[in-house]
């Protein structure tokens, strides 16, 4: 069986590892998920028990949650090195300190500003210390990642690898929260520009909001979230 990536909307970090499985060129299928709705129902669970994307369904029925486990997966079969490098290499170990940066402190750094956001209750002296703390983290986040940044097109050379589609997934939450001009770190905008034009981001993007655009054909179609629970679900209590 092809592998299932399990992704959310509205603004799902999973956005970058649909990127990522086009940039591989190996076949797969999606499941689109709705992170305010069905994501919250109990039957989830069965996928995910921490209610979260993306999570993943490999190719022999396995279920992987959390994105550096995902991209690891995808990195052990990419024997075409297009989105990874050879193991024990200076420039492996570049892009996991690159993804590990990513998948840590700079998209931890929203998570004030999503809890302020979600807040059931509204509490406003609470959302507002929350929106201050969590864009205080983003900017501070945002410059560590900018003097990461080289001289390359991309995070990692002249091609994306699987550390910009984890960057691209989260990066546009600087947007969605107002918390600073992106321009403010010309390395990563630039960079933020460049992978937004990006074929496989376009396409990422567009399924995301529930549109369509051409891919590479590598992906071979949606699987229904009931139908991903039923055949690869844990089984119920």
């Amino acid at each position: 069986m092809e592998p299932i990536l399990i992704y959310g909307f509205p603004l799902g970090s999973s956005m970058g590892l649909i990127a990522a499985l086009e940039w591989l060129r190996k076949p797969y299928r999606l499941c689109r998920v709705d992170m305010l709705g069905e994501m919250r129902d109990p039957s989830y669970a069965r996928i995910n028990p921490r209610h979260e994307t993306p999570a993943f369904v490999t190719d022999q029925g396995r279920v992987l949650t959390e994105n550096m486990a995902i991209a690891s997966w995808l990195a052990a079969r990419d024997t075409e090195r297009r989105i990874s490098f050879e193991p024990l290499s200076p420039e492996v170990d570049r892009m996991r300190l690159l993804m590990a940066f990513v998948n840590t402190g700079f998209t931890a750094a929203f998570s004030p500003l999503w809890a302020a956001l979600e807040m059931q209750s509204p509490a406003p002296a609470m959302q507002s210390a929350l929106r201050q703390w969590g864009k205080g983290n983003v900017v501070q986040r945002h410059d560590r990642l900018e003097e990461l940044i080289g001289d390359a097109p991309f995070l990692l050379g002249d091609h994306p690898t699987l550390a910009d589609g984890l960057l691209i997934g989260v990066a546009r939450w600087l947007e969605f929260h107002a918390v600073a001009d992106r321009n403010r770190w010309p390395k990563l905008a630039a960079l933020r520009a460049r992978l937004e034009a990006d074929p496989a981001v376009i396409y990422a993007t567009a399924l995301e909001n529930g549109d369509s655009s051409p891919g590479t054909g590598a992906c071979l179609g949606h699987v229904a979230l009931a139908e991903v629970i039923e055949r690869f679900g844990t089984p119920r209590a």
